[in-house]
């Protein structure tokens, strides 16, 4: 059974302010610590690492049928670290959900859900020790984008920036599309032509600061030489430039 809460509403955004840190050099040492992330009535797996003196701290959307474990994700993880960025990557579903979903497919695009897993661990992060105080982005791939940009648009006074990479930002629907206050990256591969022109169509509906980056060349999942690189480069310069980390 699907745990509860898909049509729950989500509290509003707390609006609290957070002011940013100054950038010190990262440790050589960045921790990974595995959390659990209260949602409802479920708990997600994830892996969060808060450097010493980190700056912001962005949380990770897989996409379909991925898991906190994505190696592209966490390739972009481990570059942001580079720049004193904390990260969080968990599960979208809990294990039980995971095996329906092997089965079915139908829980990966469940996007009002996966948004509402989103906005509790931003609520959740919020409250952990270490990262309480830090400007939280959002970095979402595939389906996991379009849940970035719900979860930003019911918390626009907390998620200060969000990336996309390969994302359907269409699937967010245009009401949520509209209601994004965050800036918002969307990077799509130049041969990944029928994603590109959802996302051309996605930017005529949002209201936020916006821009598309392709990579050229690059195909849905960046497998390309250099592709991911180039992703993850956008990806610090976007959360550098907006959130002011290094």
């Amino acid at each position: 059974m699907l745990a509860a809460g898909a049509g729950r509403k989500i509290p509003a955004d707390s609006g609290h302010a957070s002011e940013l840190k100054q950038i010190m050099p990262a440790p050589a040492n960045n921790k990974e610590t595995t959390v659990r992330v209260p949602a409802g009535s479920v708990l997600l797996e994830g892996d969060l690492v808060i450097p010493a003196h980190a700056a912001a701290v962005v949380l990770f959307a897989h996409g379909s049928g991925s898991s906190r474990h994505s190696s592209r994700n966490r390739f972009v993880a481990a570059a942001l670290r580079e720049a004193n960025v904390g990260t969080l990557l968990f599960d979208l579903l809990s294990a039980d959900e995971e095996r329906i979903d092997n089965q079915t497919a139908h829980l990966r695009f469940d996007i009002a859900l996966l948004a509402e897993r989103l906005v509790c661990a931003v609520d959740w992060i919020r409250s952990a020790a270490g990262a309480g105080v830090l400007p939280v982005g959002l970095f979402g791939a595939s389906t996991g984008a379009a849940a970035a940009l719900q979860a930003a648009a019911q918390r626009p006074t907390t998620v200060a920036a969000v990336v996309s990479r390969g994302g359907r930002p269409d699937l967010a629907g245009p009401a949520a599309l509209a209601r994004v206050a965050a800036p918002t990256l969307l990077i799509v591969g130049g041969k990944d032509r029928q994603v590109l022109e959802l996302n051309r169509q996605a930017m005529t509906q949002m209201r936020c600061e916006k821009k598309l980056e392709i990579v050229p060349g690059a195909t849905h999942l960046f497998e390309e030489p250099g592709a991911l690189e180039e992703v993850a480069r956008l990806a610090r310069q976007w959360f550098g430039t907006k959130i002011k980390v290094a």
